[in-house]
């Protein structure tokens, strides 16, 4: 699989793509006023406690306050002689009680897990993890974890054992508190190993661990340092961002068409990815490179409902706030034997440009997939395998379930930031949002009312005048215009119809003279 790292710079906002085999799988976008706020770390002031709810709301300094459910906070041990769950925050009945993990105005600190989404404000954690290329620093959290993807029982003991060693060496509590380092009351950090810490040298590995402990520590210094409400740590720009998200893919080359980002990105390579920094290459050509590599019409289609398939069939997809559908329809594609290989083919070949679309628009929450009914139990298995089997090369979590009584397929996959379409696009304002707009014969019906309404309500008015968009005037003196003759002798005054040119269809005026 030869993956590509294509990003293109400009002073108004950065993109990046990843493309796997000379296809675009994936789009980021980051522009200077609407920069991700994910890996954040702020020190917040609870200002509101819900326990009806399980949650509190924290002001961290941005626009909303942000969200903070129990369970993403970590509960506090308990005092010696203390009645047990007096102080930690753990209710009688096993589950963290918002109210005794945190009280309003009391300053902690916290990270950013999800971007704010439409009219939902950021969602914090107070687990706070500082990830590097290799590894990830979970303060005080005495584990440590190796990346599901590292299959290799060898390699897993040989890292589990490694880092054992190195978490070994560093100081105890008392140390750390006469060095001034960031105080826990467990002795020991945790760690979780990436999946690109597969085959890294114990040196690399030690540098890493060295790294993520200065940051920590630097991080704390700040939050101590500061008044609440505040930003103490910010995640680095998004070429470096995904360049770490990805270190441990086999990419072949890092194109940028900006030397200062691309000298940037060399010296972070240099630094932590060493076998990567040759493959980093400043782009000159005159063509701007996301025309080169066909990307720019890439984001253009996924801007879309309607995706086509190669065999002719196609997909439908709808983004709402509280789910995606995906409809799989064969449109065009007729088959070569029977129906029912017809579909199970169509079905197959959605299962790939699904997953793909997902990545590409960066869909998130829950999905619901209508493939097209199979008879078949085989052929429904197979296509929920190709499914999860095409799903195994995304970098976000996904769930799927099996087919349902209705033949839909369930899945949820993690959303941490806004989609292609909310980071490009915004509701329409003539529709609202709705996708669909009145007709311009229910357009004049709706004048007909109001016309009806003015006329009744002000007896003195010599004439109306109707003020509306070309189309609505024209269906007005056409189609309808014998219910208008009949409406403006009914109501006994003349009816003057004015064009607005900047009026959308569904807009218009009705003015009494």
């Amino acid at each position: 699989m030869s993956v590509e790292l294509l990003i293109n710079v400009t002073p108004s906002e950065t993109r990046v793509a990843i493309t796997e085999n000379g296809a675009v799988q994936e789009v980021s976008i980051e522009r200077p006023n609407r920069r991700g706020l994910v890996g954040n770390v702020y020190k917040g002031r609870v200002c509101r406690v819900l326990p009806g709810m399980q949650a509190a709301f924290v002001e961290v300094g941005l626009e909303r306050t942000a969200f903070l459910h129990a369970s993403d906070v970590a509960p506090r041990l308990p005092s010696a002689g203390a009645e047990p769950g007096a102080e930690s925050g753990i209710a009688r009945n096993g589950e963290n009680s918002i109210a005794r993990l945190l009280h309003e105005g009391q300053e902690i600190l916290v990270q950013v897990i999800k971007d704010p989404l439409g009219t939902k404000g950021a969602r914090l954690t107070t687990h706070i993890s500082i990830p590097s290329c290799y590894l990830v620093l979970l303060p005080g959290a005495d584990t440590i974890g190796i990346s599901q993807r590292i299959e290799d029982e060898g390699e897993r003991t040989r890292l589990r054992e490694l880092m054992r060693d190195l978490v070994g060496q560093q100081p105890g509590v008392e140390d750390r508190r006469e060095s001034g380092a960031p105080q826990s009351d467990t002795p020991r950090d945790g760690y979780i190993l990436r999946t690109a810490a597969e085959t890294a040298s114990d040196s690399l590995l030690r540098a890493d661990m060295y790294f993520v402990q200065r940051m920590w520590k630097s991080l704390c210094e700040r939050a101590g340092a500061s008044v609440a409400p505040c930003r103490v740590h910010e995640d680095p720009p998004l070429a470096i961002r995904t360049l770490r998200e990805l270190s441990g893919t086999e990419i072949e080359r890092v194109r940028i068409d900006s030397r200062e980002t691309a000298q940037r990105v060399r010296d972070f390579a240099r630094r932590f990815i060493p076998e990567i920094a040759p493959r980093v290459e400043s782009y000159t050509g005159e063509a701007p490179i996301f025309e080169l590599y066909g990307i720019e019409d890439e984001i253009q289609k996924a801007l879309k409902r309607k995706v086509q398939l190669k065999s002719g069939g196609h997909l439908v997809i709808d983004q709402t706030e509280a789910m995606t559908t995906v409809d799989v329809n064969t449109g065009a594609y007729v088959g070569h034997r029977n129906l029912e290989e017809t579909i199970f083919k169509t079905n197959l070949e959605a299962a790939q440009a699904i997953t793909r679309q997902l990545r590409l628009r960066n869909l998130g929450g829950i999905i619901i997939i209508d493939f097209i009914d199979m008879e078949s139990v085989e052929h429904r298995r197979q296509v929920l395998r190709a499914l999860e089997r095409h799903l195994e090369r995304d970098h976000a979590r996904t769930q799927i379930s099996e087919v349902s009584a209705l033949g839909l397929v369930q899945m949820t996959r993690k959303r941490t930031r806004e989609s292609l379409e909310h980071v490009l696009c915004e509701p329409c304002p003539t529709c609202a949002g709705r996708g669909t707009i009145k007709t311009p014969d229910t357009v004049c019906y709706e004048i007909f009312r109001e016309i009806m309404r003015e006329a009744r309500q002000y007896d003195d008015a010599e004439r109306l005048i109707v003020l509306a968009s070309q189309e609505v005037i024209e269906t007005l003196v056409d189609e309808e215009s014998r219910s208008f003759a009949q409406l403006e002798a009914f109501i006994g005054k003349p009816i003057t119809l004015q064009v607005e040119n900047i009026y959308h269809r569904e807009q218009y005026d009705v003015v009494l003279v």
